[in-house]
Formats: structure tokens, sequence, C-alpha cells
């Protein structure tokens, strides 16, 4: 399988059991594949730089839904 298919098998939720806040930024590193940290690093920069990052942020918590229960390969991939 190559890495597009497996971008585009994992489904965007947030994770609960990985979260500072919302779970978003976790839910997000483990769609795209990346660790978690990046994710929050890059969310703050859009925080202090642009002031649009907690906007976002809000909405996708909102909106976006969780896992009923988080996924066994998260803390391979994005933990």
């Amino acid at each position: 399988m190559s890495e597009i298919d497996k971008l585009k098998s994992r489904s965007f939720r947030k994770i609960e059991d990985d979260h500072w806040i919302g779970g978003v930024a976790a839910g997000l590193a483990y769609k795209l594949g990346v660790k978690t940290w990046i994710i929050r690093l890059l969310w703050a920069a859009a925080l202090c730089y642009y002031g649009v990052g907690l906007g976002i942020y809000i909405l996708l918590w909102i909106f976006v839904p969780s896992w009923d229960q988080d996924p066994e390969d998260y803390q391979e991939i994005s933990g």
C-alpha cells in the first residue's frame, strides 16, 4: 500500500486519549501521518503570527467528530 493510499484510508477525527485541549491536533497528526508535536507547533505559530489558528481550532473542535475508540495504530503513527 502506498503512502497516498494510507493517507486516504485514515479519517480525520479527534483523538480523545492524547489531547491537550480538544484532540484536534492529535487527530490531524494521525490523518497526515506525522508526529503530534509538529502539528501543535504549527498551530501555535499560526496563532501567534496570524491569529487565525484559534478560530480554526475552535471550529474544528466543535464540528469534527471523535473516534468511538482511538485507533490502535495511533501511537505508532503520531504518538
